[in-house]
């Protein structure tokens, strides 16, 4: 199956950068040059994976994540955030709002194909396991992308599912932060721990209460409840 992907700047030399690269890798390529086009490409036809500029000139890319995280189509659908600035605080903010990876322009398109492509692998953290996984009134559908907590269905981002899923794969288990790392993001995405703890904490708190089966264990890693 060749995977879609929208590419949403306001610059013509990225776009076409852009669209040649990921096309050379066999993917399917669809392109937008303002918020609204790339909101309304996106709900005419779902894209596997969107790669946002940050700064656009109508609707911001921080915006444009918080509505496809808030929308039961496009909740789920991967998102690397482009900018032009390099400070930490506009990466955590992007991953706050739900984005799964971040690259600073200038970029390589070489590494944009890499995480483009080990995100689309990975997709919700790897195909292991069981198709369902039900602990303590959670459970997981992994083929369809779907969170129960309680019989309320939870939306959750690829990345966020992808650490729920190794968690409760491996019930009681610490697995740490370079293991969660390597499983949900793929050896060859350069982040950082606090990548972990940032999709953590928003887990959590979409879990709500049942975010107090996700034990931190001091200076290791993460455990769900046995």
């Amino acid at each position: 199956m060749t995977h879609r992907i929208l590419v949403v700047d306001d610059e013509p030399d990225i776009l076409e950068l852009t669209r040649f690269a990921l096309t050379r890798e066999g993917y399917q390529v669809e392109t937008a040059s303002t918020g609204d086009e790339g909101l309304a490409r996106m709900r005419r036809a779902r894209p596997d994976l969107v790669v946002l500029d940050l700064m656009l000139p109508d609707v911001s890319g921080t915006e444009i994540c918080r509505t496809m995280r808030g929308s039961s189509d496009l909740s789920g659908v991967p998102i690397i955030m482009l900018t032009a600035r390099s400070d930490e605080v506009d990466r955590i903010v992007g991953f706050e709002l739900g984005a799964d990876d971040y690259v600073t322009k200038p970029f390589s398109p070489r590494e944009l194909c890499l995480r483009v492509k080990a995100i689309l692998r990975r997709g919700v953290g790897g195909e292991v396991g069981p198709e369902h996984l039900d602990h303590h009134g959670v459970t997981l559908d992994i083929d369809r992308h779907r969170c129960v907590v309680d019989d309320e269905e939870i939306k959750l981002t690829a990345k966020e599912f992808g650490l729920l899923a190794s968690l409760m794969r491996r019930p009681g288990r610490v697995q740490t932060r370079e293991r969660l790392l390597e499983e949900v993001w793929g050896t060859d995405i350069n982040v950082t721990h606090r990548t972990v703890d940032t999709h953590m904490k928003r887990l959590r708190e979409k879990l709500g209460s049942a975010g107090d089966l996700i034990d931190t264990v001091r200076g290791v890693g993460y455990r769900f409840r046995e």
